[in-house]
């Protein structure tokens, strides 16, 4: 079986790493948009777009069954339009784990780090009314973090008090009460999770989402029953046609071969 994971960068790389473990079969096909990235800069509609745009071309030239979107900002931005575009391929989409978040939290206190735009956008605002209405939901918009992990995951040192900057926001105190749980709304930033803890004032629950997208990939390539023999290698596209050496060479690290040249024209 054929998936395609799709990221604005090389977040979705934890995503795919719980995917080898859920399907473990499966023929991976990683498209990285690093001509696109990063995401919170673009306006919606444009963005929603462009990744139709994407997937025209990604669609008709690899013909996946089962497609991923292991991004929360297109997922939240460009899933539907998706889905009605391209209606026989199922899409699992990333949103930000608020009901997994309030059914485990033992003081009530939840915060949602994510991008300024995943933070801003009615999608997110719904997830919190419809799941954690009874819960103290804090959400924090980090506008530099996923570039501070894309450096970081290639080779880059992190900026410790940058890095406070953007997270310390998230740990709050109310009626005696502390944040227990954060959820991570973004497929970049579990690989800053140990930093993380690092400036931590006390521990917290991070709440990484990829293993139940995993899951819920799994669930829905059984329903799609026997398929074609997998392909023999894992491959990584970028979008740029000519993707930044260290990026190339992360990809090869998680065990995928670099495609050649892409592009929308």
């Amino acid at each position: 079986m054929s998936v395609l994971v799709f990221d604005s960068g090389v977040g979705g790389l934890s995503i795919l790493r719980e995917l080898r473990l859920s399907l473990p079969s499966a023929s991976l096909i990683y498209v990285a948009d690093d001509a696109g990235f990063p995401y919170g800069d673009w306006e919606e509609q444009r963005l929603a777009d462009r990744i139709t745009s994407l997937f025209d071309r990604l669609i008709a030239e690899h013909r996946p069954r089962l497609c991923i979107i292991a991004c929360n900002t297109a997922s939240t931005i460009a899933i539907e339009p998706l889905r009605q575009r391209f209606g026989s391929t199922p899409f699992v989409g990333t949103v930000p784990a608020i009901k997994p978040a309030a059914e485990r939290t033992s003081s009530g206190l939840i915060s949602v780090l994510a991008t300024p735009g995943t933070v801003d956008r009615a999608y997110t605002r719904n997830l919190v009314a419809q799941f954690a209405s009874e819960r103290h939901v804090t959400m924090v918009g980090a506008p530099d973090l996923a570039l501070m992990a894309e450096a970081y995951m290639t080779g880059g040192s992190v900026d410790m008090d940058a890095l406070k900057t953007q997270v310390l926001p998230c740990f709050v105190e109310r009626e005696g009460k502390r944040t227990d749980i954060i959820v991570l709304g973004c497929t970049h930033y579990p690989f800053l999770a140990n930093q993380m803890r690092k400036i931590a004032p006390w521990p917290v629950d991070w709440l990484n989402p990829a293993e139940a997208i995993a899951h819920r990939a799994r669930a829905v390539a059984g329903e799609l029953g026997t398929s074609d023999p997998s392909l023999a290698i894992d491959r990584a596209i970028f979008t740029s046609g000519s993707p930044d050496p260290k990026l190339a060479q992360l990809a090869s690290s998680f065990g995928l071969t670099t495609s050649g040249r892409f592009s929308l024209s």
